[in-house]
């Protein structure tokens, strides 16, 4: 018994679902200017907890022919035959049942349509549309990671405000220089499962360039936030400017090393880059 629940956690992707929580509590604080409130905050945990999980059900459920063509995802539990395929459906579909309830009940509907749309655009739009036909899958199915954010300024306000949609464009822009750090290190695997990511299809100097390009464009929206918006100032400022130079300074190294552990190494610092971007986010939209 403990090894089916292991494996029905391991449908839901916690290490994903964990970034996209503090995503939307930091939409939550700084559209409360605070610490939001307490019922609202828990809806949008259990909400987005469901949310998530369920759409990463389904993405199992949908890619387990390709997982099985991948070492990285050859062990998941539908592709490997743990679970059913049709259960690993019913799942994810439970559990958007379920967050559309708690947010609809105790935040909005807004926020309970937000994160319905963020499952649709990663199943219909990246899932089944574009990551099997496309170059730009990621960079247009990127957005459903972009919308928990949103979510968690609906919750607050019952609106989506600018500040809302520049954690959303922050997010999106952050997406295909991350996930196109990965596929350079598995670039092999994503070939043998026809799955056209940019490091596949191109050569690996437009995929550096591409990887700067959007690097560049993320840090300067993320400096651009701070004159947007009055609700962020130096506190937000200076670290932001910090991170994202030490982002560039990763991204350009690319051109003259790109040895597997330089692009490792580009890789673990994206997620930690967007991690303290939003932990700062909170910090300056509480005291600053």
């Amino acid at each position: 018994m403990t090894a089916v629940l292991r494996d029905y956690v391991s449908l839901t992707k916690p290490r994903v679902m964990s970034l996209l929580l503090l995503t939307s509590v930091t939409g939550m604080v700084l559209a409360a200017e605070g610490f939001p409130d307490r019922v609202v905050l828990l809806a949008v945990l259990v909400g987005g907890m469901a949310a998530s999980g369920g759409a990463s059900a389904l993405n199992h459920w949908l890619d387990r022919d390709i997982d099985q063509e991948m070492k990285r995802t050859a062990t998941r539990p539908v592709a490997s035959g743990r679970i059913r395929p049709r259960s690993a459906f019913t799942f994810g579909v439970i559990l958007n049942v379920i967050s559309f309830v708690v947010l609809v009940t105790w935040a909005n509907l807004l926020a309970a349509l937000l994160a319905m749309a963020g499952t649709l655009v990663y199943i219909v739009i990246y899932t089944i549309w574009l990551k099997r036909s496309s170059v730009q899958n990621i960079v247009i199915g990127g957005a459903a990671g972009a919308i928990p954010p949103m979510v968690g300024w609906a919750s607050v306000e019952n609106s989506i405000g600018l500040e809302a949609w520049y954690l959303f464009a922050i997010i999106f822009f952050w997406t295909p220089p991350h996930f196109w750090a990965l596929a350079l290190l598995i670039k092999d695997e994503y070939r043998a499962a026809g799955i056209p990511m940019l490091p596949v299809v191109a050569p690996r100097s437009t995929t550096n360039l591409s990887i700067m390009l959007y690097t560049v464009l993320l840090v300067v929206l993320t400096l651009v936030f701070v004159v947007a918006t009055d609700r962020l100032g130096p506190i937000y400022l200076i670290p932001t400017a910090v991170l994202g130079l030490v982002y560039l300074g990763l991204t350009a190294r690319l051109f003259w090393d790109d040895t597997r552990p330089v692009i490792l190494g580009l890789y673990k610092y994206s997620l930690l880059y967007l991690a303290l971007l939003f932990v700062v986010v909170m910090v300056d939209g509480t005291i600053g």
